[in-house]
């Protein structure tokens, strides 16, 4: 078996082995991988945090050793700024990286993966709620497969604040929503309840995270808070019920 880091600020994981296909989620910087399969051009790879599975280039891979990987994929410490720095050593030039980048194995503010090494520079803020570290993707734009406050999709950014949290879930809503227990009254919701959203064929699709009983916030369009009740989202953007509640989930 191989192993893989991302040094690069974000790498796009794609459905098939191809440029043209659909991105279905990203690897952020510092982020480890299985690599279960090759091409000439593409590699197969198992995202560890959250074993979710796409197409990344070949020219984007790092490996590292089997130890690396179990270390690395272990080590918590993640950035919860929108975008910080990092110095690569070799060259003095800065790498920037994404809201929810891994950073393994630090030692004296010095990341290594290969044979390069990375300075680290007050990249984590404590003691940041989870609300708060969801309101700070106001306005970021819907983006399929997106994790990062330059994109990011529904349940990319219920993934990215609950796992500052220190609680990993699954990439996609309807995996998401087999997890936690169920809240079975709005009137019982808190803080942090997860929200999902189904369509006419009782497919879940969508999910938010709720603010309180009345309001939630999730990304359609844009990262935005809306309105709630038992039947879902209400726009007043659009003057409609623009997604119908299925289910309600508390994962803390």
């Amino acid at each position: 078996m191989e192993y893989g880091i991302s040094n690069l600020a974000i790498i796009a994981m794609r459905k098939e082995a191809r440029e043209q296909s659909e991105m279905v989620s990203q690897l952020l910087f510092g982020e480890v991988y299985e690599i279960m399969e090759r091409t000439e051009k593409w590699a197969r790879i198992i995202a560890a945090h959250d074993g979710y599975e796409g197409w990344i280039s070949f020219n984007q891979i790092t490996n590292i050793t089997e130890d690396e990987y179990r270390k690395f994929a272990a080590d918590n410490l993640l950035t919860n700024k929108a975008i910080s720095a990092v110095v690569k050593q070799s060259d003095s030039t800065l790498v920037y990286i994404p809201f929810g980048s891994s950073l393994p194995g630090v030692t004296d503010s010095v990341l290594r993966i290969g044979e390069e090494r990375y300075e680290i520079n007050n990249n984590t803020s404590a003691g940041v709620g989870m609300l708060a570290l969801a309101q700070s993707f106001l306005n970021a734009p819907y983006l399929w497969g997106g994790r990062t406050h330059f994109g990011i999709d529904c349940s990319g950014l219920v993934q990215a604040v609950f796992r500052q949290m220190g609680i990993n879930l699954k990439r996609d809503a309807y995996l998401q929503a087999e997890q936690g227990t169920a809240v079975d009254f709005l009137p019982e919701v808190k803080p942090g309840d997860v929200a999902f959203f189904d369509n006419d064929e009782g497919r879940i699709i969508h999910v938010g995270i709720m603010m309180n009983n009345e309001q939630i916030i999730h990304a359609s369009g844009r990262v935005k808070i809306e309105r709630m009740d038992g039947q879902g989202i209400y726009s007043e953007e659009f003057k409609r019920y623009t997604h119908k509640l299925r289910i309600i989930k508390r994962f803390l």
